[in-house]
């Protein structure tokens, strides 16, 4: 099968369930055309209210649609049902959050003038089209991200969702169309990587948002600043759990499992390396180890996926690696495995394990666990355990990421700003950080 073929490939099985046609260039052209005159009618500031209206239409919709939305995810990448509709619900509530939040957002900014008569203001204004290119691991939330905060905006959105994705791609088109959109609002193109190229590089089309690995953002970026189109890119994570101290280590445990764990370890923004202070190192080593070993198999997105990961854990015992628990794979499926032994600078704790797989090293102080989370090319998220608040802030300062978790995971929320530094990306989703990225903030001076 192409990797750019549009299909719904069950992971547990291998078997192909249904093939979506890629799109012709003319079908291109018309959603690039269709984008750019919705853009024209509905950006106006005084439509902000009726956008907000139709924006939690949608969050209603995915509640109500949420079993089919769910069944579809988990049909196509495999993730656990309840998990799925965990996404959606989360999803819902993005859309809500802007509909809710809107006309503030975008409300007109004053600027207190140091001197002469008039006034002066910030307006917030849309640029047009925004092509967003999406991942396959969460199906719909990864669209709520980029598109709630677009519309919301009055910037229409091409949509791109990732070859394995198509059914979802066509529920959440049809969600946006019976919510009540203009047509060209939102659009949905199977578009091929070439035909990628060639939306970026439309004079219509005013910037690009991708989630997806580190070799995308840097071809998407590349072909964007030969257009000088801006770009939000959020790319992979090898994020930090940093253990320095704690009155409840199986609570810690637990919370490591759940933050290496979630989506079968498929997320940017999982714990993936357990940094672990050397007084607890030994006991924590021994439950994380004991609990994550007895996991069963689950399947990964793909077989491709677990191929890959397969020949990670094997890459980073050939370096000196230690492996305890299967690590192995069957089709798509992938058993649970611990990594010890590797030195931070080892290439293979370098990179970024998209699976159910964990490192962990033991580390003698704050100053050395500090050396070792800032040791990769990457900076998403991080995670920090301690019982002390003051050294909490102070870790939480010196961690070269884009979000900071202190004693806790899945402290998530709509109002929380996503994204990365270093190789993890560019720009931030969700919030009031995520209306800004793609507006005009236009300065107007009035003297009189």
């Amino acid at each position: 099968m192409s990797a750019q073929q549009y299909a719904v490939v069950d992971p547990s099985t291998g078997d192909v369930l249904k093939v979506y046609p890629t799109a012709g260039n003319e079908e291109i052209a018309a959603a690039m055309d269709s984008a750019d005159s919705a853009f024209r009618s509905w950006a106006r500031p005084t439509a902000v209210a009726d956008r907000a209206k139709l924006m939690q239409r949608v969050a209603e919709l995915h509640t109500e649609r949420r079993d089919d939305l769910a069944a579809i995810i988990h049909r196509e990448m495999g993730k656990p049902v309840d998990q799925a509709l965990m996404e959606v619900d989360f999803s819902a509530s993005i859309y809500a959050y802007y509909a809710a939040n809107a006309e503030a957002f975008l409300a007109d900014e004053p600027i207190e003038l140091r001197g002469g008569e008039g006034s002066a203001l910030i307006r917030r204004q849309p640029l047009g089209a925004i092509l967003g290119i999406m991942p396959w691991n969460f199906p719909a939330y990864q669209v709520a991200r980029l598109v709630a905060p677009n519309l919301a905006a009055g910037n229409t959105v091409i949509l791109k969702h990732a070859p394995q994705c198509p059914e979802s791609a066509a529920a959440l088109e049809k969600i946006f169309l019976d919510a009540g959109y203009p047509e060209g609002a939102y659009t949905n193109v199977y578009a091929t990587n070439e035909q990628v190229e060639t939306i970026i590089a439309d004079p219509r089309v005013h910037g690009v948002s991708l989630t997806g690995s580190e070799r995308a953002g840097s071809a998407v970026a590349e072909i964007a600043g030969r257009h000088l189109k801006k770009v939000v890119l959020e790319l992979g994570g090898s994020d930090p759990f940093i253990v320095l101290s704690t009155d409840d280590l199986d609570a810690t445990v637990d919370a490591a499992l759940i933050a290496r764990l979630g989506n079968t370890g498929q997320a940017c923004n999982a714990g993936k390396r357990m940094i672990v202070h050397e007084d607890l190192y030994d006991e924590f080593l021994a439950r994380f180890t004991e609990k994550m070993v007895s996991i069963p198999a689950s399947p990964l997105s793909s077989e491709a996926a677990a191929r890959h990961l397969e020949e990670q854990v094997a890459g980073a015992v050939a370096q000196g690696a230690v492996a305890a628990g299967a690590g192995k794979r069957n089709g798509a499926w992938f058993a649970p495995a611990v990594l010890t032994g590797l030195d931070p600078k080892d290439a293979a704790a370098q990179e970024e394990f998209f699976g159910p797989v964990a490192m962990v090293f033991k580390v003698r102080d704050e100053d050395e666990a500090i050396a070792v989370a800032n040791s990769t090319a990457f900076g998403l998220g991080s995670y920090v355990f301690t019982t002390d608040p003051e050294q909490a802030a102070r870790v939480a300062d010196r961690v070269e990421a884009g979000m900071v978790f202190v004693n806790g995971v899945n402290a998530v929320g709509a109002e929380l700003p996503f994204g990365g530094i270093k190789r993890s990306g560019i720009g931030r989703e969700q919030g009031r950080l995520g209306i800004e990225e793609f507006l005009n903030r236009k300065m107007i001076r009035t003297v009189r």
